[in-house]
């Protein structure tokens, strides 16, 4: 999971893999002080080679900050305040999936929304962040353990909604005052098991969600308003990202897939420019990021590649932490923050 950072303050997930214990910290994000750190029992379980019991990033604003964890047996939500005390703590029944948990939550005005697609009883949740108690549970019929985190989106003449996406859903657009599902449509191959791990991003009037398995086809799709539904504008097929999100650069959207392959796309028509390797080696995990037009992304070996963001192949630097690293770098306060599996480092402008 990534870190997030609020006024000064960053919050992060951890745990122990020996014993399954979960630790959530915050930290000074100035000095690196943990300031406080609480623990919480839970199992150690089974979960795939590259995931882990801390891969969820938390949610964060100004009544404090939210962690998710699951098990086997629980799906834990937990609010802590800024000042590190225990608000609330719901268990959310089991989760089923080998592969281990990884869903992250956001804030949605007073609610925390869960994507909660397993490979069993599946649903979407959203909890009132003041209290814990569920506002709304929507009923799936998901077939795969999902990791993408919902977004939120505004059409033209239309109220704002939740975007999920899901590989026996598709991309669906949700009421995020009472969770009724306004529009679905089911854009994934359903002829072999796929997953959908990145998280959808919005472009302008444009939904764009992923999907797919690592030994097999790969899908971004985009949807744009028809009337109340949506309509499949564009998709692509061809060195598409299975785990990284893609990242919108003004016109411009980058699909950085796992094996390191960049490919920069006109975000309207989804007509490739340009796809290039920016690696020679290397597994990605964590999502690009950029800042100053520059877009910064790094492998799970710890390789920071930093590149040109403006639509233009040019690899500017690579720099090497020498760390096992599956995280998205955090950047705020012209700071950026790279969670590695034994740190927390802090790089200044």
């Amino acid at each position: 999971g990534s870190p997030v950072i609020w006024e000064g303050r960053i919050y992060l997930l951890c745990a122990n893999e020996e014993t399954g214990q979960r630790t959530a910290v915050g930290l000074d994000a100035k000095t690196g002080r943990i300031f406080w750190q609480q623990a919480f029992k839970a199992d150690k379980h089974k979960h795939h080679k590259n995931n882990s019991f801390a891969s969820s990033t938390p949610a964060v604003d100004e009544s404090g900050v939210y962690f998710s964890w699951g098990t086997p047996d629980n799906l834990s939500l937990t609010a802590i305040s800024h000042a590190g005390k225990l608000i609330w703590k719901k268990d959310l029944g089991a989760v089923k999936g080998g592969h281990g948990f990884g869903a992250s939550p956001i804030i949605y005005k007073n609610l925390l929304i869960l994507n909660n697609d397993q490979d069993g009883d599946s649903s979407l949740i959203a909890l009132d962040k003041n209290n814990g108690k569920i506002a709304w549970e929507t009923p799936r019929k998901s077939k795969r353990l999902t990791y993408s985190t919902p977004i939120t989106y505004t059409a033209p003449d239309r109220e704002e909604e939740l975007i999920f996406t899901n590989w026996t859903h598709g991309i669906t657009g949700v009421n995020p005052s009472n969770g009724k599902v306004n529009w679905e449509n089911s854009v994934f191959n359903q002829s072999s098991k796929e997953r959908a791990i990145g998280s959808p991003i919005i472009a302008g009037n444009l939904v764009i969600g992923s999907c797919g398995f690592v030994t097999k086809l790969k899908h971004i799709v985009a949807l744009r308003p028809k009337g109340k539904l949506m309509e499949e504008a564009w998709r692509i097929e061809k060195s598409v990202p299975h785990i990284p999100t893609p990242l919108l650069i003004g016109k411009n959207l980058f699909l950085w897939n796992d094996q390191g392959i960049v490919t920069c796309v006109e975000t309207e028509t989804g007509k490739t420019k340009w796809s290039e390797r920016a690696v020679r080696s290397g597994k990605f995990f964590s999502s690009p990021v950029a800042a100053n037009g520059i877009i910064y992304c790094i492998d799970s070996n710890g390789k920071m590649i930093v590149m040109r963001g403006d639509g233009k192949f040019e690899i500017l630097a690579e720099n090497d932490l020498d760390q096992r690293c599956n995280a998205t770098p955090a950047i705020a306060d012209n700071v950026m923050y790279i969670r590695t599996y034994t740190e927390l480092i802090a790089i200044a402008k």
